[in-house]
């Protein structure tokens, strides 16, 4: 299985989340993108639980419905693992073996690396740099994930018609989006250390990076689906009404005082928390900006809220500001899901690389 593909297809980035299927086409014409074709189709309470896919089938469906809803003719697919699911380590090895003998060399001394038995896991490498220290060897990045987190996502796929090209690890797809959002910032990235804080329906990553590189991630257990969850207890409605609720109005006057405003505490809490862990384990460095994605930075308001308790800028992430959108694609929809498409986005620009 090889994740870091090399070769020119274009291919669908389909992001499987817990709440959703987020698919994503991308063409490219000199140095712009275009977005050829978008869907996001909903997914059933726990057919993803924690990141690991609980009922193949239904994802598949949702696969289908979102592939339908789009448009998209593309066969082939990039998706991602969980960053909780893999284990990434750079390694140094010679300089000057090809691609094959450092695979040789690496079966060899893989259980050193990895804790679990070869046959249990799928793995790949790609050459990062040359090492600082010693200049004959090379910075290798090795990445491992047991075989089923990969084998249910690759199943999916071929039960909605498709087949698995690139398979990604989330903080990966995100580092590679990033730089579409360096036009939101008002100063160069260069030496910046941005955090992004992706919070969805179950589960809040941090990721920061440094100089475009990821330096430190972070998986919590915390996401929309607590607020869903409270609108439906508080207002008697089914899960599915409270999640329709939630994004298309209609709820009591007291909502936001009463059930909003302390999910949006809750959630600035949260980001604070994460920072302040990252602050503490990597010798204080500080963050430029943050910028929030994922579903909940949707909820209006919510970045003011985090830049006045940070004091520190903040952004909502948008990676299609300077693309270019096919009569199929309705600029305000997109322009609503953009926060939650940035993995999508990642897995998508694959077809480039």
């Amino acid at each position: 299985m090889r994740w870091f593909n090399q070769n020119q297809n274009v291919v669908l980035g389909i992001d499987i989340s817990t709440a959703a299927v987020k698919l994503l086409e991308l063409s490219k014409a000199g140095a712009r993108y275009r977005v050829e074709s978008y869907a996001v189709a909903p997914l059933p309470q726990d057919a993803v639980i924690d990141k690991n896919i609980a009922n193949v089938n239904v994802i598949a469906d949702s696969i289908k419905a979102a592939l339908k809803q789009s448009g998209s003719k593309l066969k082939q697919a990039s998706v991602a693992v969980a960053g909780s699911a893999v284990m990434t380590k750079v390694i140094t090895m010679p300089a000057s073996l090809n691609d094959d003998e450092m695979e040789e060399q690496i079966m060899v001394e893989a259980d050193q690396y990895v804790p679990y038995s070869l046959d249990e896991v799928n793995f790949d490498f790609e050459v990062q740099r040359r090492n600082e220290a010693n200049p004959e060897m090379v910075d290798v990045l090795l990445a491992a994930s047991r075989k089923e987190n990969v084998d249910d996502r690759v199943d999916a796929l071929t039960k909605a018609g498709l087949k698995a090209k690139i398979i990604d690890v989330e903080a990966f797809a995100m580092e590679n989006a990033f730089p579409l959002l360096s036009d939101q910032l008002p100063d160069s990235l260069e030496g910046q250390t941005i955090a992004i804080a992706d919070i969805g329906a179950t589960m809040a990553t941090l990721n920061i990076l440094h100089n475009f590189r990821t330096v430190y991630t972070r998986e919590q257990g915390f996401g929309g689906k607590q607020l869903t969850e409270e609108i439906q207890r508080r207002y008697g409605l089914s899960y599915e009404e409270a999640g329709l609720a939630k994004r298309h109005g209609g709820l009591p006057d007291n909502y936001t005082s009463d059930v909003l405003d302390p999910f949006k505490r809750a959630m600035v809490q949260q980001i604070q928390r994460s920072l302040q862990f990252f602050m503490s384990s990597s010798a204080n460095r500080g963050i430029d900006s943050l910028i929030l994605a994922g579903g909940c930075a949707s909820i209006p308001g919510i970045e003011k809220l985090v830049e006045q308790t940070l004091g520190i800028p903040v952004y909502i992430a948008n990676p299609f500001v300077n693309m270019a959108l096919s009569n199929k694609v309705k600029p305000q929809t997109l322009s609503n899901d953009a926060p939650a498409m940035m993995i999508a986005c990642g897995l998508a620009l694959r077809s480039f690389d």
